[in-house]
């Protein structure tokens, strides 16, 4: 089986990639650089150089695949579901040209809302064009990633964290290496079928409040969270050089969930992953921040 994977050296194509290589796979890694493949990986995967957006050189590069690892490539731009739809119709066109049977979707919570989530609504619309097309297709609804915790690493060193969430509510969050496992598991398992979704919700739900706790533990320096208005976090944004649409996609991906909303997958031994936060910060965050 030939396997293809977008975003190798994401934080979890980067695992996800060493796994395969592990399990005695080939895998074809998709790129827009492929000058940034490591060396060390190079004598055991192949390169094609395709950009996500671009229909033609997905296509191409993915001749001869049996079963792909998507990631819809979230970017900076003025458009973000614009992105996201130019990408679905190049993987949706790969699919179809190319016989692909089986894909491996890195989705979100929050996707089966459909609307009204920011940001995830691009994932949402993934979904349904993979499912329209009638092929074994697994989407992977993840938790918070932890590594998000370094999007703001200036603020992480200054002992701050902010959100527009209450600081008691609980949600999955989930190490991006446990998403990996739970992908190359998938890819190689050949013995499902049909549309199936499969949620990664790491080992326990977690606030900010306690992931503060956690962080102030594990990094020996008090680190606290305050909770901000949506204006704050908006203009917050703007001042980052986000444009008007970029700001309400990341915006949307905390308030669109924040009220009456249920996942549509519980946790369960299916769901639970085992890295914990704890574990993570000093594995990838001690020294960084």
């Amino acid at each position: 089986m030939r396997i293809a994977v977008t975003t190798p050296n994401g934080h979890v194509g980067r695992h996800l990639t060493r796994m395969l290589v592990r399990a005695g796979v080939r895998p074809l890694l998709l790129t827009r650089t492929p000058d940034r493949i490591a060396a060390e990986l190079r004598p055991h995967v192949e390169i094609a150089r395709a950009d996500s957006q671009n229909a033609e050189e997905v296509s191409a590069a993915t001749r001869g695949v049996d079963a792909l690892y998507w990631v819809d490539p979230s970017v900076m731009s003025e458009d973000p579901l614009a992105d996201y739809a130019r990408a679905t119709d190049a993987l949706v066109g790969a699919v179809a040209r190319n016989g692909i049977g089986r894909v491996v979707f890195q989705s979100s919570v929050g996707a089966e809302k459909r609307h009204g989530a920011g940001e995830i609504d691009g994932l949402a619309a993934t979904e349904a064009a993979l499912d329209a097309l009638g092929i074994a297709v697994t989407h992977l609804r993840c938790g918070y990633f932890f590594s998000n915790l370094l999007l703001d690493a200036e603020s992480l060193r200054a002992g701050r964290l902010s959100t527009v969430l209450p600081l008691d509510s609980t949600m999955p969050w989930v190490a991006p290496r446990d998403i990996a496992e739970v992908a190359a598991l998938t890819l190689l398992n050949r013995e499902w079928s049909g549309r199936r979704v499969q949620a990664v919700h790491g080992p326990e739900d977690l606030s900010w409040a306690q992931v503060a706790g956690i962080l102030t533990h594990e990094l020996g320096r008090e680190v606290t969270v305050e909770r901000i208005a949506d204006d704050d976090l908006r203009q917050g944004l703007k001042a980052a050089g986000m444009t008007e649409a970029m700001v309400e996609a990341v915006l949307g991906m905390s308030t669109g969930l924040r009220d009456d909303f249920t996942p549509e997958q519980p946790r369960s031994l299916v769901t639970t992953t085992p890295t914990t936060l704890r574990s993570w910060v000093r594995d990838e965050l001690v020294g960084v921040v």
